[in-house]
């Protein structure tokens, strides 16, 4: 994904330094969010195993500081003037849509919840990385944007990526089976063929 927005900077008549540092920074801590989300989700002594219950402590904090930053940000002094809340039916059609949008932000949020509790913070930044190649084949095929070299090239390197990271997944698991038929019952070689729940780490330290 990173080599796909070098590739999209190289587009650009100008180089913004501060641009491409926020970018960059925006990449590390959607990392660091979602490794501290696997473990408030993994860890037993947290209480927060339930997506759901995670959901309803996460969720008012970051609702009240995008409203905070939409009151210092956001041209609210041109709320009465734009053609969106002008009138009731435009009122009404504005509404549904931004209920519609937050339903289908909170299943998704949900469903990245469910899938770090069961899995890992890696595999959901690879389900990002399928999503970005998601928006580039949208683009191209539907809004029928300019698919360039760079363009294919970003494309092909995340192909690669995720290619490879199932590949690397397939092998722990063929290899954790065909351990257990050589020794059965042995923990560790359960916990080499699944993904890394931070429990079972912890009880095989405390077993070692």
């Amino acid at each position: 994904m990173s080599v796909f927005r070098h590739c999209e900077f190289a587009k650009e008549t100008e180089f913004e330094f501060w641009g491409f540092l926020f970018v960059m920074l925006a990449a590390v801590m959607s990392g660091f969010r979602w490794c501290m989300t696997q473990i408030l989700l993994q860890k037993e002594t947290y209480g927060l195993k339930n997506s759901l219950t995670l959901m309803s402590y996460v969720a008012p904090i970051m609702a009240l500081v995008t409203a905070l930053l939409s009151l210092l940000l956001d041209p609210w002094h041109e709320f009465k003037r734009n053609n969106y809340f002008n009138n009731s039916w435009h009122v009404t059609r504005s509404l549904l849509l931004m209920l519609s949008g937050g339903a289908l932000a909170f299943f998704m949020v949900l469903t990245e919840f469910v899938l770090v509790s069961v899995t890992s913070a890696v595999t959901v930044q690879i389900a990002g990385v399928v999503k970005e190649a998601v928006t580039i084949l949208v683009a191209v095929f539907y809004f029928h944007d300019e698919f360039t070299w760079l363009k294919g090239f970003g494309l092909f390197t995340i192909l690669v990526g995720v290619s490879l990271f199932n590949w690397y997944k397939y092998q722990k698991l063929q290899a954790g089976h065909a351990n257990e038929d050589g020794m059965l019952g042995s923990r560790e070689t359960n916990a080499s063929a699944k993904y890394v729940i931070l429990e079972e780490i912890d009880d095989l330290d405390e077993g070692t």
